[in-house]
């Protein structure tokens, strides 16, 4: 049980950062002046977030279960950033913004596919070895 609970302590700390950073006025965020950095940003806090997701999920499920991971671990992400942009509309000088969204989709949706395509490589080169 304490095993399982230290697997959820990523999720925890990157969900802890992401709220913490979109309570910020926007103002106050140190992001460099370049056009669509906003959008990288939130491409790249997703995908971590996906990656402490999986790994939340433990060794065991993500073997047995890889399809139904993926989904929950994409699902529980994108609704993450669903509340973090409504959260956003309560700081002053920030609002939602659709297109925050979508780059949070495109940061869960890569690390889910980087994931998959990772779990497949590796499970067809264990199978050319045992066959070797």
């Amino acid at each position: 049980m304490a095993l399982t609970l230290l697997r959820l302590v990523p999720m925890t700390v990157v969900m802890g950062t992401i709220f913490f950073l979109s309570h910020q006025p926007a103002e106050q965020l140190p992001l460099p002046q370049l056009p669509g950095i906003d959008k990288l940003a939130h491409f790249v806090a997703y995908a971590v977030l996906a990656a402490a997701v999986l790994f939340g999920w433990g060794p065991e499920h993500r073997r047995r279960r890889p399809a139904l991971t993926v989904v929950l671990t994409a699902l529980w992400s994108i609704l993450y950033g669903i509340s973090d942009e409504l959260h956003q509309s309560l700081v002053p000088s920030r609002q939602p913004d659709f297109f925050d969204l979508l780059a949070d989709a495109a940061g869960v949706v890569f690390t889910c596919a980087l994931w998959l395509w990772w779990r497949r490589s590796r499970t067809e080169t264990d199978a050319s070895r045992s066959t070797a």
